[in-house]
């Protein structure tokens, strides 16, 4: 299993790193590279840097602090939220009476230490936090855009200048070669990078599974190509570069430094471009995998890679373009590099796009962005996704960067900064974690955060001097992104409040009866809401204007753990709602940030085997008899042969046939509200019924029979208002959240309701 890992993650993950030396050295000016002393200097920043960052930081440190095999900073904000206690987000503060019965954390703090105490008595530490969280979302946004087309742009510029090699074989004429290169230095790599790249994001529907098994060869043949020639010219060329890993090199680089050469340093740190993808990926494959992949084979390569470069460029500082990477191959491969690296330059883009899925499945669960359609491309590994909507936002970003600026210096600047970014909002996080979920003295998370800090922030600011070169895009696509995700995080809680305080008493709705003109009709109602407790204030509406329910009533809410997977033993709770008499539900559905039970088919089964189990249990916990409304039975999947309810197409059709008759009998020709829609499940009473009690077996008899009547689903239609003399920046996220809520999926498509059968009640919330 391993070793397949280790093969498909070559083909995603490392993909960004193993394709960073077609730019790292090419995006620094010329000009800046003065002397075979300068490039000794610079060939060391690049040796200590992915030392440094890409194995200790990453592959030895951060790798180690997943989240039930996630990765990203959201995962790191999960841990945070859940052993640190800084949730802001409804799904963090709602249900805990309800689920205190419940001690499954092994997390136990004994002696509260005194950054636990600040952190847990401000308010503001929690909100900053939460800021980092979005933030390093958004910056693996960002590499999701720019890296494509960077990587894709740096390799059709290398078949260019294949190109015009090989126009030079055919034309003598001096004036006729320069107007072939300069038309194909116009009309080559910006068309056939846009090209490209629309195919690459047009493949992302096959999933990482199969984009892997397609790309792994590719990148595997790339290493051992990019490795081998690397090799050859450290021996041809300057055998004297090894020298260069000698941390005096870095000494006199920042002796002599003056702007221009700190400048490049910005584009130096690139070289760990894709370091970041490496811990946003990790729900993709195993991190066993990915360490062994990384220490094995890619760190080592890479290093051959750039010091075969770094001893060429310093012997031809003479030759035009000497700091791109084609340059450095010998000429009779040269054109079977431009073609290889025009095939790895796609693979290397793979490893940001996944990561964007990856970020933003995380950041959907969790109420920070938009709703939209999440493919899952895999049975086995949950947290391989593909998200439509983003992937087409994607391709039309990457696209318009590519034509925008046409030009992979100043593309180069804008990803360097993404780069950076990232990882320093990475070290922030990282060292609460060491601190508050690994328990380790806040002297080593100290350690942690100025070690790696500080050299983070000295790239920083060298990216910063390229501000105007191109970095400032950066910043715009950092901007729109954050603004949506505050704006969708701020409506959501506002709307969450506001059914808080409009919620109605679950009194009022079981004293309801035929005397107050109030008809109970056939059929199961699911009325989904927010609200865990009491009665939803759509609902109440909708019973005010048209007095009927259904004899049995479902209140469905979804709550998202800030974990990545909730097994199916943990995953629904179930309770009463007034009286037993009354046939009111309440089901509270758990999932993790990386789970998919909202857009399954089978949902409304699984919750009707859900109520039945709890009826069955129900008669044994006194507890649950004798308690008020708030006391939940977690109901997991039954033991074989223990089934409340048999689904019709898991037994043989003529067991239980009298109980289908008397279901087929009993159909009520009543107007119902919603319409009824061909069920997929038909559920009986198991052979053993006989058994139960005769209140227990009446009131399974009950739900089949309901089931069988039909089913509705009931959804509240928000109409947002801001109140009166807000502020500013309050009407202006709830106008960005009101404009999202209408362009983005909708919550019946989200939650995959069959329009025949939904009822939608329209409410307007005065926030």
């Amino acid at each position: 299993m391993v070793p397949s890992l280790m093969s498909l993650s070559l083909g995603v993950i490392y993909g960004q790193i193993s394709t960073a030396p077609l730019y790292v050295l090419g995006t620094i000016p010329a000009n800046d590279l003065k002397s075979d002393e300068t490039v000794y200097e610079l060939f060391s920043f690049i040796f200590w840097t992915i030392t440094i960052i890409s194995l200790l930081k990453y592959a030895f440190i951060v790798l180690k602090a997943d989240d039930d095999g996630e990765g990203g900073t959201f995962a790191l904000y999960s841990l945070l939220c859940r052993h640190a206690k800084v949730g802001l987000l409804p799904i963090d503060t709602s249900a805990n009476e309800l689920m205190q019965y419940e001690v499954r954390s092994s997390f136990k703090v004994n002696v509260k230490s005194r950054a636990w105490r600040a952190i847990a008595k401000h308010k503001s530490s929690h909100y900053f936090i939460l800021f980092l969280a979005l933030l390093g979302s958004c910056m693996t946004i960002g590499e999701g855009v720019l890296t494509p087309a960077l990587s894709v742009l740096s390799a059709s510029s290398g078949i260019q200048r294949s190109l015009s090699y090989m126009s030079h074989k055919y034309f003598s004429s001096q004036r006729k070669q320069e107007s072939i290169s300069n038309a194909l230095e116009r009309y080559v790599p910006v068309p056939t990078a846009c090209a490209i790249l629309v195919c690459l994001f047009m493949l992302q529907h096959y999933g990482t599974h199969k984009i892997g098994f397609m790309f792994a060869p590719i990148i595997i043949i790339w290493l051992l190509f990019i490795g081998g020639v690397g090799i050859y010219n450290i021996f041809y060329w300057n055998k004297q570069i090894i020298h260069a890993i000698l941390p005096v090199y870095l000494y006199r680089f920042v002796r002599n430094t003056d702007i221009g050469s700190w400048r490049s340093l910005g584009s130096i740190i690139l070289c760990v471009a894709g370091s970041e993808a490496i811990f946003a990926d990790l729900g993709h494959f195993s991190k066993k995998s990915i360490k062994i992949a990384f220490v094995c084979l890619i760190y080592p390569v890479l290093i051959s890679c750039y010091a075969g470069q770094a001893a060429y460029m310093s012997k031809n500082l003479h030759v035009e373009d000497f700091n791109n990477l084609t340059e450095s191959v010998p000429r009779p491969i040269c054109h079977f590099f431009s073609v290889l690296s025009l095939f790895a330059s796609v693979v290397g883009s793979q490893a940001t796009i996944t990561a964007s899925f990856s970020i933003i499945n995380q950041c959907l669960a969790l109420n920070c962005f938009p709703r939209a359609k999440v493919i899952h491309t895999s049975d086995k590994i949950h947290g391989q996704v593909y998200i439509p909507d983003v992937n087409w936002l994607l391709m039309i970003l990457s696209l318009t960067v590519t034509i925008g600026f046409h030009d992979i210096v100043r593309i180069g600047n804008a990803t360097g900064l993404a780069v950076i970014s990232g990882m320093l909002i990475t070290t922030c996080l990282m060292s609460l974690v060491i601190a508050l979920y690994w328990e380790k003295n806040f002297f080593l998370s100290a350690c942690f955060l100025i070690f790696f800090g500080f050299v983070e922030t000295m790239y920083l600011s060298a990216c910063m001097l390229n501000f105007h070169e191109g970095a400032w895009y950066l910043v715009v696509l950092l901007a729109l992104s954050l603004t949506l995700m505050l704006a969708w995080h701020y409506g959501t809680v506002k709307k969450y409040e506001y059914d808080l305080q409009n919620k109605v008493s679950t009194e009022w709705l079981t004293e309801l009866g035929p005397g107050l003109g109030v008809s109970r009709i056939p059929g199961i109602g699911f009325i989904y809401t927010d609200i865990v407790t009491g009665i939803p204030a759509f609902f109440s509406h909708f019973i005010a204007n048209l007095p009927a329910f259904h004899q049995m009533l479902i209140f469905v809410s979804f709550k998202s753990l800030a974990e990545p997977h909730v097994p199916p033993s943990r995953r629904y709770l179930i309770g009463r709602v007034g009286p037993k008499d009354y046939r009111i539900y309440r089901c509270i559905v758990r999932h993790g940030y990386c789970d998919h039970i909202r857009d399954t088919d089978d949902f409304e089964e699984e919750i009707i085997r859900s109520i039945g189990e709890f009826v069955s249990v129900e008669e044994s916990d006194f507890e649950s008899l004798t308690s008020p409304e708030g006391r939940m039975v977690v109901v997991g999947k039954p033991l074989p042969g223990q089934n409340a309810l048999i689904p019709l197409d898991d037994t043989d059709s003529t067991v239980g046939s009298d109980s289908l008759a008397n279901n087929d009998s009993q159909k009520s020709p009543l107007v119902k509200i919603g319409v009824p829609v061909k069920k997929k499940v038909r559920f009986m009473l198991p052979q053993n019924c006989h058994q139960m009690r005769v209140s227990v077996r009446d009131e399974l008899q009950e739900l089949i029979d309901a089931r069988e009547s039909g089913t509705a689903y009931f959804l509240g239609q928000s109409h947002l208002i801001v109140r009166e003399g807000s502020n500013f920046l309050k009407r202006f996220l709830i106008k960005t959240y009101i404009f999202c809520d209408k362009n983005c999926r909708q919550p019946p498509v989200a939650l995959n309701i069959p329009h025949a059968a939904l009822v939608e009640v329209g409410m307007v919330y005065t926030i």
